[in-house]
């Protein structure tokens, strides 16, 4: 079972049951009471129980997956997560909100109401993909085209798009404070590197991982 969703890849049986491993990677342990906003299936369960998850809840808008979710999580929710924020047994020490943002129209919003349910210093990890990978601007140089996808990168039911600069702006605007900014792993090329100046992770990380706290 796959920790990220490749670039390029169709939707297979287990899209719903990623187990989160590298981006859960960057996440500081332990975990306390966790929040699994777009919880799919549940495959973060093990790595989140084994990094100290005392209590969790998952939100999913799908019944299929959130089923089996509610085999491994304390709590599934089904809907959206403005809707079911409300029916969430916090406060909670973790909110994870992994490959969520770019599917939601109003992102702020959901980012803000998530301070209501989160613990004083609770943490919000973030994951979404990166706007300015190199494989986009291929496409969309070369071949006049978008590119979209049945998943990943460029995942048809993308609404929204985050460059690094994009998504911890929109983090900070909804009142949480940044701590930092990671990425998926990377294949370097030091000559490219070099060449522009540092800046080549920009255009080859595939996501943004964003660790944020709330602090009042």
């Amino acid at each position: 079972m796959g920790s990220t969703i490749p670039l390029d890849s169709p939707k297979s049986e287990t899209y719903y049951e990623l187990s989160r491993s590298e981006t859960l990677a960057h996440l500081p342990k332990p975990v306390g009471r966790v929040l699994d906003i777009g919880c799919a299936g549940g495959g973060a369960a093990a790595l989140l129980r084994a990094g100290g998850a005392t209590w969790i809840t998952g939100i999913e808008m799908l019944a299929e997956p959130a089923a089996i979710a509610a085999k491994v999580y304390d709590q599934v929710l089904v809907g959206d997560a403005l809707s079911e924020l409300p029916n969430a047994q916090g406060p909670f020490d973790t909110i994870l909100c992994y490959d969520v943002l770019e599917h939601i129209y109003d992102p702020l919003a959901v980012i803000r109401a998530l301070r209501g349910v989160a613990a004083p210093n609770g943490r919000l990890h973030i994951s979404v993909p990166n706007a300015s990978h190199i494989t986009l601007l291929r496409d969309l140089i070369l071949r006049g085209t978008f590119g979209y996808q049945p998943a990943g990168h460029r995942d048809a039911t993308h609404v929204r798009w985050f460059t690094r600069r994009d998504i911890v702006a929109i983090v900070g605007e909804g009142g949480w404070h940044v701590d930092s900014v990671a990425h998926s792993q990377l294949h370097r090329s030091r000559l490219l590197h070099k060449l522009s100046r540092g800046r080549s992770t920009e255009f080859l990380a595939g996501q943004w991982y964003v660790l944020a706290r709330n602090r009042t």
